[in-house]
């Protein structure tokens, strides 16, 4: 039994599709929406934060709105900045494995988790690099679990 016959893909197309699906790509991906949704997750957490714009030298002195949304500001760039800096490095470690290992499946999402994870806390010492790992591994076994 044959199926419709699909036309021939034009060389734009090919290019397009191997593009979109390289590394490079996915990484900028996640880094791009890593950084909208941290920067709006900043914003919020700011929002509900009830010490946002408070100067900690005269704690009598009601902030002004300039000052509370300075404060805002600054938060959601810098969880941004974070959000964006682990969605690059955890799509790009989980496409690197992924191309490896020629498998898709949720145990790419476990090790790139630990790689993603050991890498972050490292910077604070080896155990925190090891606990990194753990957490974010299954953090990431926990969501992979959920999605598929």
């Amino acid at each position: 039994m044959g199926g419709l016959p699909s036309p021939q893909k034009t060389d734009q197309e090919k290019m397009i599709e191997r593009g979109m699906e390289s590394c490079t790509f996915k990484a900028v991906l996640a880094c791009v929406g890593g950084f909208v949704l941290g920067g709006a997750f900043g914003v919020f957490t700011a929002g509900i934060d009830t010490n946002v714009g408070f100067d900690p030298k005269d704690p009598l002195k009601t902030p002004t709105a300039r000052e509370v949304l300075k404060d805002m500001g600054q938060r959601g760039m810098s969880y941004a900045k974070n959000f964006a800096i682990v969605g690059a490095m955890f799509s790009c470690t989980e496409c690197i494995i992924e191309s490896h290992r020629g498998k898709s499946d949720w145990k790419n999402a476990v090790y790139s988790g630990c790689v993603t994870g050991g890498a972050i806390g490292l910077r604070a010492g080896l155990k925190a690099g090891v606990l990194g790992c753990g957490g974010f591994a299954a953090f990431s076994a926990a969501i992979e679990y959920y999605l598929r």
